[in-house]
């Protein structure tokens, strides 16, 4: 082969398409998972194709057939002729080998994929773009590949073993109902009816401003860092890493924030933020507040970071409407389609990274009621997109005066709200919200209990939903790591 071709095997390519002609039993195997652009000589390319053809009508593929339908297509010739054809099954002795064939075209297709990659990250170096968008590019276009290759196949049941692992599971939930409890997040009713937050699953926390999303997540993943010594990754759009930082600490020593920001701190309130600055310094949290970021930047980051630290548990992302879709929407006017193309994207970053990622949300403002799924802001794709939707509900934040006096709302109470669980019950879990350390806590014995779950409002896991309208030394000094 010369120096400057690509790689390739034409009698590996010529050989599987004998295999084809010559053995049915093979033919669906391989013409439902070949595709045209991985054989690297054009006349194979059409062939191929054709195939396809005769294959999706029904019929046999032999070289009658075939030869019949690239005459009907009028490229009998750009495959080669009809002496080529013949020539296909008559050198082909046996179809035993075709799984190595298979092999040698789709590793030399992998490699001329990854040389145009190479070519292309070069283009786009040469260009000079930013630090971050240049490396993000590079990672997309050989992640782009490695997906290509990570596909599965239809497979039946008969053998039993995805039906022994299902019972499996029940067996061992059986025995330990904790065996398959996912991430805890602190809140102990809420953690009773979803089990904790589950691998891959696309956590949508949304509540008007003011309501506190960005307290009940930093809380979640307080918990997460410092109370379980997990890995989280927390991408700030809205708020600078200092003052999140300082929402931690406040939040872990339960101190006021506005006594410490106006100098009024008691002895002991001192040492609290000082036992709580240790343990934050100690624990595995890496923020980015990066203004503009996009879907596929974060899964850049996350990637690096879990290969770095051996692993990553928890993203939080505040909030989706800051986001930039990036490619092909980093131009588009219409803001339903890019945010869309964001839900989508993290949906499949919690999926790849088989961890549960909690993305924050704004509702519309025109808004009286309790939140509703319909009031998700800019985008029904939100919710269709999302396996847990939480909405806070705090009914002293719109009160009146004359309400709080009378005692009819009562002041710091709170509701989560799971309108959609996707694996799981809908429910209601009371909180109280601490307002001077930014911090939600479960209501004592004396208040009202949780709301049972409403199992008979869940609806089925396969039905569609409806579409609706500078201050620490590590991690916090570099945050997530661009290199």
């Amino acid at each position: 082969m010369a120096v400057n071709q690509m790689p390739h095997n034409l009698d590996a390519e010529a050989a599987l398409l004998g295999c084809i002609l010559i053995d049915a039993a093979i033919q669906s195997e391989l013409l439902e998972s070949l595709k045209e652009d991985e054989f690297y000589q054009e006349s194979h390319r059409v062939i191929l194709a054709a195939m396809k053809e005769v294959y999706g009508e029904r019929k046999p593929v032999d070289v009658v057939t075939l030869t019949d339908r690239l005459e009907r297509n009028g490229t009998l010739e750009q495959a080669g002729g009809l002496l080529h054809i013949t020539e296909l099954a008559e050198l082909t002795p046996s179809a035993a080998n075709y799984k190595q064939y298979f092999e040698i075209v789709r590793r030399d297709a992998v490699n001329r994929s990854l040389i145009r990659a190479a070519k292309d990250i070069i283009e786009n170096s040469m260009k000079g773009p930013e630090e971050r968008e240049a490396i993000a590019f590079a990672e997309k276009e050989v992640y782009d590949i490695s997906k290509q290759e990570d596909s599965s196949a239809l497979a039946g049941l008969a053998d039993g073993v995805v039906i022994q692992q299902v019972i499996g599971k029940f067996e061992e939930i059986q025995s330990d109902p904790n065996a398959f409890r996912g991430l805890e997040t602190g809140f102990k009713h809420f953690d009773r009816i979803t089990n904790g937050l589950q691998k891959s699953d696309l956590i949508v926390v949304a509540a008007r401003p003011g309501m506190g999303k960005t307290s009940l997540s930093m809380n979640i993943v307080e918990n997460v860092c410092l109370n379980k010594g997990k890995t989280a990754a927390v991408f700030s759009l809205e708020m600078p890493r200092v003052q999140l930082v300082q929402r931690l600490l406040c939040a872990h020593a339960s101190v006021s924030m506005e006594k410490a920001l106006s100098g009024k701190l008691a002895q002991k309130e001192w040492k609290n933020l000082m036992l709580a600055s240790d343990k934050l310094q100690k624990s595995k949290l890496y923020i980015d507040d990066s203004s503009r970021v996009t879907p596929a930047e974060i899964l850049s980051k996350c990637r690096r970071l879990a290969a770095q630290t051996g692993g990553l548990d928890l993203v939080m992302i505040d909030y989706i409407q800051l986001m930039s879709g990036g490619g092909k929407y980093a131009n588009s006017e219409n803001r339903q389609q890019e945010i869309a193309s964001i839900t989508r994207d993290l949906k499949l970053m919690a999926k790849e990274l088989d961890i549960p990622v909690i993305a924050l949300s704004q509702l519309r403002r025109i808004q009286t009621k309790e939140p509703q799924l319909s009031d998700l802001r800019e985008s029904g794709a939100i919710e269709q997109d999302a396996d847990i939707v939480l909405f806070i509900n705090r009914p002293d934040v719109t009160a009146t005066s004359e309400e709080l006096a009378k005692g009819s709302v009562v002041k710091g109470a709170a509701e989560i709200i799971i309108a959609k669980h996707r694996n799981g019950s809908l429910g209601r879990v009371q909180l109280r919200f601490l307002g001077e350390c930014t911090k939600f806590v479960d209501v004592d014995d004396q208040n009202r209990p949780d709301e049972e779950p409403d199992y008979s409002a869940a609806p089925p896991p396969w039905e569609e939903m409806p579409a609706g309208a500078d201050v620490f030394p590590e991690p916090f000094d570099t945050g997530i790591p661009e290199e």
